[in-house]
């Protein structure tokens, strides 16, 4: 197998729309959402990973085909450092999960970028848990700080925040 962590450049937009679409669908099994008018979720911030600083967005890739993407920013709930990043969005389609592609992929784009960390985590997908604290657990060193009950992450529900330092290789 082989896993790439690719940028996503601006004109690969639709193609990253198009698997966002496939994301917030399984998220849709934890969340209060609905499509639009469209039979669509949207997501409003796609354009901004082209226009603002500190934001950045990667397809993943197995063998040369699309698996997922990852979406980083410097947007945090919890902490107020200015230099810490935040895993905005991960997905990993069904078919190359439970195989340690999302794990290494996790990885591999958190260590593209050492330093602080944040990331939450959805309080009714205990999968999501499980992951998190394992790739968190590989990257970081072992001051991670988990904050409970963080509000206006997920329509319905508080989020658990996860706060931590990649390590440079």
């Amino acid at each position: 197998m082989n896993l790439e962590i690719v940028k996503v450049e601006e004109e690969q937009r639709e193609i990253l729309a198009h698997l966002i679409e496939l994301y917030e669908y399984d998220f849709s099994e934890y969340e209060n959402s609905d499509v639009n008018s469209y039979g669509l979720y949207g997501y409003s911030y796609l354009d901004y990973y082209w226009t603002e600083e500190n934001r950045y967005a990667y397809f993943i890739k197995v063998n040369g085909k699309l698996a997922g993407f990852a979406m980083v920013c410097g947007f945090c709930y919890v902490s107020q450092d200015t230099d810490t990043l935040f895993m905005s969005e991960f997905f990993v389609m069904k078919k190359y999960r439970k195989q340690g592609i999302g794990k290494q992929a996790a990885i591999e784009v958190l260590k593209m970028h050492p330093g602080k960390w944040e990331l939450t985590v959805h309080p009714n997908n205990p999968v999501s848990h499980k992951f998190w604290n394992s790739v968190i657990t590989q990257v970081s060193d072992d001051n991670v700080r988990v904050v409970e009950d963080v509000e206006h992450v997920y329509d319905d529900a508080l989020a658990t925040a996860y706060l931590f330092h990649v390590l440079q290789d």
